[in-house]
């Protein structure tokens, strides 16, 4: 089991061991508060990197 996580390989153990560690840590209440701020982050990422790739090409554009 120790090798596996070395090596990089997870499986449904230790996700499980995760998840009941990840529970006991903040709650059944604070994790859907964490989730929601987990996928507002992810959506303003992934808004910042359209908005880059627009100005790269428009960039792009200008330049040829």
């Amino acid at each position: 089991m120790i090798l596996n996580i070395f090596l990089g390989m997870i499986g449904p153990w230790q996700i499980i061991l995760i998840l009941a560690i990840v529970l006991l840590l903040f709650g059944g209440r604070k994790i859907p508060e964490l989730m929601k701020g987990l996928g507002g982050g992810l959506k303003e990422f992934k808004k910042a990197v359209k908005e880059e790739d627009k100005e790269d090409e428009d960039s792009g554009e200008g330049k040829a």
